[in-house]
């Protein structure tokens, strides 16, 4: 039997809250965060895509800027899934038994931090270091995905606040680095063949 921890003493009686919410308010509202639970994590996907095209327009360091986004969340996501191994906190949805929009996992399926809430943090930070504008509308996003995570039931509040905080420092000191770098690799990658992924042509 894999000994794992209980959160509810944390936070569950807010967790309740919400789901007992969720549970009594609208389907249309309810359908929709499942949604935005489930797909949403897409969005940031998009955002990235759309930073790395106009940083092209803007020069090779940009784009080198705009192009590390999806390796600075991958860090953040490796960062967040040594921590749920090391905690092996099991889901609210078995600790406290509680009926969830979203399907409870399996036991060993750990709960802290939010992977979800990380990726998301992370994505929303890094991006910030291409575009404010586009950084801000993902900092939206990832307060809405953190929060869709208590509502459909698969995680506490606390485990989607640690994974945010996760994400976003992770997402800060990797992009703070890369910054100081950024030229200098530019400078490497122009005189290669990935040349056209750093400027327009």
């Amino acid at each position: 039997m894999i000994i794992a921890l209980d959160g509810s003493p944390v936070d569950g009686p807010a967790y309740t809250d919400v789901v007992n919410l969720a549970r009594h308010s609208p389907v249309w509202l309810d359908d929709t965060v499942s949604a935005w639970s489930t797909y949403g994590l897409a969005l940031f996907a998009v955002l990235m895509a759309v930073g790395w095209w106009h940083a092209r327009r803007v020069g090779a360091t940009a784009s080198v800027t705009a192009l590390a986004v999806p390796f600075v969340v991958v860090v953040a996501f490796g960062v967040d899934a040594v921590l749920k191994l090391l905690v092996r906190e099991d889901r609210p949805c078995q600790s406290l038994r509680v009926t969830t929009l979203e399907a409870c996992p399996a036991p060993g399926d750990w709960s802290f931090p939010s992977n979800h809430a990380a990726i998301a943090a992370a994505a929303a930070v890094a991006l910030l270091f291409v575009s404010r504008r586009l950084g801000a509308v993902a900092v939206v996003a990832a307060c809405a995905m953190a929060a869709s995570r208590v509502w459909v039931g698969a995680h506490y509040p606390h485990d989607v606040l640690a994974g945010v905080v996760v994400g976003a420092l992770a997402a800060f000191l990797v992009m703070s680095a890369l910054r100081r770098r950024a030229e200098a690799a530019a400078l490497r990658l122009a005189a290669t063949r990935l040349r056209p992924l750093l400027v327009v042509s």
